[in-house]
């Protein structure tokens, strides 16, 4: 009797990549301006994913950051704020793929050009001593929201010329930050060390929660987005951990923010671009 083939787990079947949604942001967002009396949000170029809300608290505290009165989206709150001249939206606490597509998704059906997000994240190989900042050039694709928007792969990657430019930038201002890999997970509770040392040994730096999917959304739908990984912990496996340095990390990741934003809006203002 022949064995039949196995069917596909149904997070790879029926995705259809090249067919559009039914379901748009650009829908959901005119519902919630038509029940809430919004009027369509004009939004910064360039907004900021804070999962972990550090710099969103900072900011508050500091007074800098004023809530958009026309965000329509039903689970999030965007502020805006000027930092070195220049104007920034955030979102605060998205953490998961699934949230952080969620919201990148409005945030470019409402005008954004450039999403960064900057997320705390656990050390793999010890590059050095957290905390510490990574441009994450590809994210393992150990989560569901990636699956819906590209073919299966081993790992999503970022656009090469956005990382290498934010690369630049840093390194002219002298920051000194790793390029490489991170292990994106949906569930942080399940990072067994059988996981952790086959993370390890194909080279992975650090472990995240929403950089693939995030490159996956960027790469189907052809959206600049860029993912910092802030390492700022060894999974709570040392005494002291979880430190992230001055207002909690804030400080250094908007220096971060505003270096590789400054270059983008640069290169953006050419005419040859």
């Amino acid at each position: 009797m022949p064995v039949s083939e196995p069917k596909p787990p149904p997070i790879l079947a029926n995705k259809h990549f090249g067919a559009a949604s039914a379901f748009t942001p650009e829908s959901l967002l005119r519902e919630a301006r038509r029940q809430k009396g919004l009027a369509p949000a004009v939004i910064p170029d360039v907004c900021i994913l804070d999962p972990d809300g550090d710099i969103v608290r900072h900011l508050r505290v500091q007074k800098r950051a004023k809530r958009h009165p026309d965000w329509a989206c039903y689970h999030t709150e965007l502020d805006v704020f000027a930092h070195e001249g220049q104007d920034y939206g955030i979102v605060g606490c998205a953490v998961g793929a699934a949230f952080a597509v969620l919201i990148a998704e409005e945030l470019f059906a409402s005008g954004c050009r450039l999403l960064i997000s900057v997320t705390s994240a656990g050390q793999i190989l010890p590059v050095q001593a957290p905390p510490y900042f990574i441009i994450i050039d590809r994210a393992l694709r150990d989560e569901g929201t990636s699956y819906h928007y590209l073919p299966p792969s081993d790992y999503s990657t970022a656009d090469a010329s956005l990382a290498s430019s934010a690369r630049e930038a840093l390194a002219a201002a002298g920051i000194a930050v790793a390029v490489g890999a991170t292990w994106t997970t949906d569930a942080p509770f399940r990072e067994t060390q059988p996981a952790i040392a086959a993370a390890a040994r194909a080279g992975i730096l650090a472990v995240e929660m929403e950089a693939s999917a995030l490159y996956a959304f960027a790469q189907a739908r052809r959206r600049p987005v860029l993912c910092f990984a802030h390492v700022t912990n060894q999974m709570g496996q040392v005494e002291g951990d979880f430190e992230k340095g001055a207002a909690d990390g804030a400080l250094e990741s908007l220096r971060v923010v505003a270096l590789v934003a400054s270059r983008w809006r640069t290169r953006a203002r050419r005419p040859d671009r």
